[in-house]
């Protein structure tokens, strides 16, 4: 069947075969919320479900980046769709919503059944831990845009918050605390300039790394999902701003959280650095200060909350198995954020 479209460059058995293997994965995400099921023009989600009295709908998109060559390279596809679906609700979050689904859009050379699955696989994965839901997507075949084996993935995701408990950083104050949520390693930046370090390294990516992962395991583990720990604390304390620090490290992202006017003082000893940091750092012979300016350096997102609740922010964290630390706080300076060892 369709012949000539697969002389053309496009396998739709190819296709059909990977839905069918994908849609297992999918499976495990529904939530109630969900209408109809996958395969249908446009995905749909019942809001009047949500129990909320004002809604606020947030979107997120994102992609994985240059951390899919590594992928590509050494054919381990499980994992990259965790990135995928971190990535998009790990930012919605910073707002307080809840994400509630997921689309992905996955562009290839050539539809391998067997890798797509691996990928939604992962996707599925991110998606049941955070409760969303992934609802819908799109695999595209596109032989002349990709080389051989070469795949993009990107998502978007969808949260909602309660109109009253919206976070936009609008009531931090100076004296509130900075607690910073320990990053899985590398998460999903920075790759470009990681994949050129390997190379001049020369490093037999499939080494050991420490006494539990290789290199590849280490540069390859997952974005963190932050969702389930940062929703616990919201329910129980008021927070005030929140920063996914992904691409562009602590000077771009923590800064985006605070009113004007107000500065984060962060102590970078406050917190351990993974030491897959500190070989990139001695293999490129990077200055500290620009480490900080392209990687999260250990901690992948924070919260600002009133001296009073931090605390009650570590108790809660510490009962969902998260490290955490209090790593700084807010001050009026001229910069936006300032870091320093105290």
């Amino acid at each position: 069947m369709a012949e000539s479209y697969k002389q053309a460059g496009v396998d739709i058995e190819a296709g059909y075969e990977a839905v069918k293997q994908m849609s297992s994965h999918v499976e495990r995400t529904m939530r109630k919320e969900v209408l109809g099921g996958l395969g249908g023009f446009g995905a749909t989600f019942d809001l009047s479900q949500l129990n909320m009295t004002a809604p606020v709908l947030v979107s997120g998109t994102d992609g994985v980046g240059t951390k899919l060559k590594l992928a590509i390279d050494h054919d381990k596809h499980d994992t990259i769709g965790i990135d995928a679906v971190a990535m998009c609700v790990n930012d919605i979050l910073t707002t307080g919503a809840e994400p509630l689904y997921f689309l992905d859009y996955i562009a290839t050379n050539k539809v391998v059944p067997e890798v797509i699955a691996q990928i939604v696989k992962g996707i599925s994965d991110g998606c049941v831990e955070t409760n969303t839901a992934l609802i819908g997507g799109e695999t595209a075949e596109m032989g002349e845009m990709y080389h051989e084996g070469e795949y993009d993935v990107a998502g978007f995701a969808v949260g909602a918050v309660e109109k009253a408990d919206y976070i936009d950083g609008s009531t931090v104050e100076t004296g509130d605390v900075v607690i910073g949520l320990a990053s899985h390693g590398i998460h999903s930046n920075g790759f470009s300039l990681v994949r050129r370090l390997i190379e001049q390294s020369g490093i037999d990516v499939q080494a050991q790394f420490d006494e539990d992962k290789t290199y590849l395991e280490t540069f390859l583990t997952p974005t963190a999902l932050y969702v389930k720990p940062v929703l616990a604390v919201k329910a129980q304390v008021k927070i005030k701003a929140m920063t996914h620090i992904t691409g562009g490290g602590f000077y771009e992202n923590i800064p985006r959280a605070l009113p004007e006017g107000k500065t984060a003082v962060i102590d970078t000893t406050a917190f351990p650095t993974p030491p897959i940091f500190d070989w990139l750092q001695e293999t490129g012979q990077i200055d500290l200060d620009e480490m900080y300016h392209i990687f999260n350096m250990g901690i992948g997102y924070t919260l600002v909350v009133s001296p009073e609740d931090e605390a009650r922010v570590h108790e809660i964290l510490k009962t969902m198995n998260v490290d955490a630390y209090t790593i700084g706080s807010i001050t009026e300076e001229a910069a936006a954020i300032r870091l320093v060892e105290a």
